[in-house]
């Protein structure tokens, strides 16, 4: 491996001498820009614009993808997850998949026959109306057949543990009427999970110390279902409407042994933890749009969900000696929500740009039934947020621009407390193209951001004798800053991209141990810490030393320096090499890969945490409408998760958690995809989506 490793960063510092930067887009605004236009370029290449990188494919990648998203997978921002089995971004974040504009899914790409795709546009600075949804965009665009039929069905699993992934699909248009049905599921089952677990700190002048190792038996399974129906005319409207539901039912069942030393003295303990949560909520989503004119189009979309999620958690733990209770935690959340998004937005095409405008509301309302060894306590939550924006995007000989404004109200009632806070956030986007090949863009933004419903309760859950954690209900709203520098170049050997970056975050939410309860106990909770910031440049591409898809080398580095400075001015500190590597080979029909990467620990809040360790290596062999899959994950070793505090906290943790069922797990699939013709597919200008289910 250390080879390999140096082999990669060696073809990296190359590349960084030669040049580089990042790709990402959006639609681009100027609409005489030749490439927009929907024929199909048989040639490989990739056009940046100020917010986006167009790409095209050539025969030979057509011919050897069986559907669009293996053609997603040549992008040199984008990797295949065998994991999820699904499609993410090398550097990370949200990502959110479009065809022809539409919030789509995997599955739906499937059905997509690649001599059908007329480019892919990838967004690194999406525009606003996905700005909050998504870090990264990515938008199929498509010929559309007035008939056509496509259907799949794949299945991948270990030999020897619980882990399936599954997906099946079925579409069908007719003239102006399309259909969709889709069902996708990841099953887990592990039954060796250890973690060892050490607190200390000192409280009411006496050392404690708790030690505990523990094996838990846990799994989870993912189901999302949805029906579609569309009807369009082009150049003239499209109607929507989509149900969908996302089934998750979540169990750990385990029990372990602790070390409980106090002073001098010691004490062993047992340990039992049992939890579970389940939801599954309904979701409709319609969408309407009309043309108004050659230059004008009006948009509107709703979601609405409504449904109510549950959680349990039982811990308890005794003496082994005299048997007698040291904690009995016993809580059952009961949390209906209701949910809601609506958005207006407006176009119109200038000769020298496009302007957007429109206005977004979303309302979360959640009622909270908590029932635990205290007593029963109801409460309710009510999250709003407002979203009022406006944005032009052009282009003036080489320089090409997007510039944004917009006022944003989040309106947060807790159970304590309300806040109402206006926002001013402004965008900008500067581009210019030094060569053919090679060009600079500037990035600024500035938005607000609500605490999350977990970060604002005021559920206390016990996690060890003397240590509870909770939520803070008077946490205020954060607001970032990002700031981002890019250079770009590519040819038929490189796709390089570097990125200078600087994240200054206000108020930002900072996790933190603090006395509790008349200085009796220690409490993990929330605070507003005076800011945090992220520095540092990540350079990301990929290498064909031969020109072609038989060696590729993809690789994400990112040296980063964080900072957080606390309410009681504390500054911490954290700096980190972060990375992943994938190399894979395409041959015919065959195509090999591996990935890998060296865990680093990231500062978040009270804690370091490594990131999951990668070690994995899988291949795919295509036989007309099949496909087999098999490979190996986490070779040599299990995944791990280690987490530990700074000096500065008043509670010294460290964690180290191995699920040893993964470890050199073999994995065999198969798929089967059969299509004619292809699906209608609509422009869609607005994409929502409802709030998170809420738990502890």
């Amino acid at each position: 491996m250390k080879k390999q490793i140096s082999l990669a960063l060696f073809v990296i510092g190359s590349l960084a001498f030669a040049q580089e930067n990042t790709t990402t887009a959006v639609k681009d605004s100027v609409h005489n820009t030749k490439e927009i236009q929907e024929v199909l370029i048989k040639s490989q290449r990739k056009k940046q614009f100020v917010d986006k990188a167009v790409y095209s494919f050539d025969e030979e990648a057509l011919k050897k993808a069986r559907y669009a998203n293996d053609l997603l997978q040549t992008l040199p921002e984008l990797q295949f997850d065998p994991i999820s089995s699904s499609i993410s971004s090398i550097k990370g974040g949200k990502f959110l998949l479009l065809i022809n504009g539409i919030e789509s899914t995997e599955l739906q790409a499937r059905g997509i026959r690649p001599e059908n795709v007329v480019r892919v546009e990838y967004y690194d600075n999406p525009p606003t109306r996905w700005a909050t949804r998504a870090d990264t965009v990515v938008n199929i665009i498509t010929r559309n057949p007035e008939v056509g039929f496509a259907a799949g069905i794949s299945a991948s699993t270990a030999l020897t543990t619980g882990f399936i992934n599954g997906q099946a699909y079925a579409n069908y248009t007719n003239r102006r009427n399309n259909f969709g049905l889709e069902y996708g599921m990841n099953f887990r089952d592990y039954d060796n999970r250890i973690t060892n677990r050490v607190y200390d700190y000192i409280l009411q002048n006496s050392h404690y110390n708790t030690n505990e190792t523990k094996r838990d038996h846990f799994g989870y399974t993912y189901q999302d279902i949805a029906l579609r129906y569309t009807n369009s005319l082009m150049d003239n409207y499209v109607f929507q409407a989509k149900f969908s539901m996302n089934i998750f039912n979540y169990f750990s069942k385990g029990n372990g042994q602790s070390i409980f030393t106090k002073d001098n003295s010691s004490e062993l303990h047992g340990t039992s933890q049992y939890s579970g949560e389940n939801y599954n909520p309904p979701k409709l989503d319609l969408y309407f749009s009309k043309k108004l004119g050659k230059k004008d189009e009006i948009s509107f979309n709703v979601v609405g969900s409504s449904y109510t999620s549950e959680s349990f958690q039982i811990d308890k733990e005794w003496v082994i000696g005299s048997g007698n209770i040291v904690f009995d935690n016993d809580m059952n959340l009961k949390a209906k929500q209701n949910s809601i998004v609506g958005e207006v937005a407006y176009t119109h095409d200038f000769k020298a740009g496009k302007l957007s405008s429109g206005y977004r509301i979303d309302n979360n309302n959640v009622n909270n039934s908590l029932q635990n060894l205290a007593g029963n306590f109801d409460y309710s939550v009510n999250y709003l947020t407002q979203y009022l924006y406006s944005e032009f995007a052009g282009k003036s000989k080489k320089l090409m621009y997007r510039l944004g404004l917009g006022l944003t109200n989040i309106h947060n009632k807790t159970a304590l407390t309300t806040e109402d806070d206006w926002t001013i956030t402004p965008k900008l986007i500067l581009g210019y193209e030094l060569k053919k090949n090679q060009s600079l863009r500037l990035t600024s933004s500035y938005t607000p951001y609500s605490p999350g419903s977990a970060t604002l309760s005021p559920n206390i859950n016990q996690i060890v004798p003397n240590i509870v954690s909770t939520g803070n209900p008077l946490l205020k709203i954060q607001k970032a800053w990002n700031n981002n520098l890019n250079y770009a170049y590519n040819n038929k050997f490189f796709d390089f991209n570097a990125n200078l970056f600087y994240n200054y975050v206000d108020n930002a939410i900072n996790s933190m141990y603090v006395l509790y309860n008349n200085n009796t106990q220690y409490a993990l909770t929330y605070e507003n810490a005076q800011f945090s910031s992220r520095t540092g440049i990540q350079l990301t591409g990929s290498v064909k030393p031969f020109g072609s898809r038989l060696l590729v080398i993809k690789a994400n580095i990112y040296p980063t320096m964080q900072r957080v400075k606390t309410s009681n001015g504390d500054l911490l500190k954290n700096n980190y090499f972060g990375n992943n590597f994938t190399i894979s080979s395409e041959y015919k029909n065959l195509s090999l890969s591996y990935m890998f990467n060296i865990p680093v620990y990231t500062l978040s809040g009270a804690f370091l945490s490594t990131n999951e360790n990668q070690n994995h290596i899988f291949a795919n062999y295509k036989m007309k409408d099949w496909t087999f899959t098999t490979g190996m994950y986490w070779m040599g070793m299990p995944s791990r998760y280690k987490t530990k505090t700074l000096d500065e906290s008043l509670v010294n943790y460290t964690g180290t958690t191995n699920i040893y069922n993964n470890r050199n797990m073999f994995i065999l699939g198969i798929g089967y995809d059969f299509a004619k013709g292809k699906k209608n597919e609509v422009n869609r200008k607005l994409n929502n989506d409802t709030a998170p289910a809420a738990t502890f």
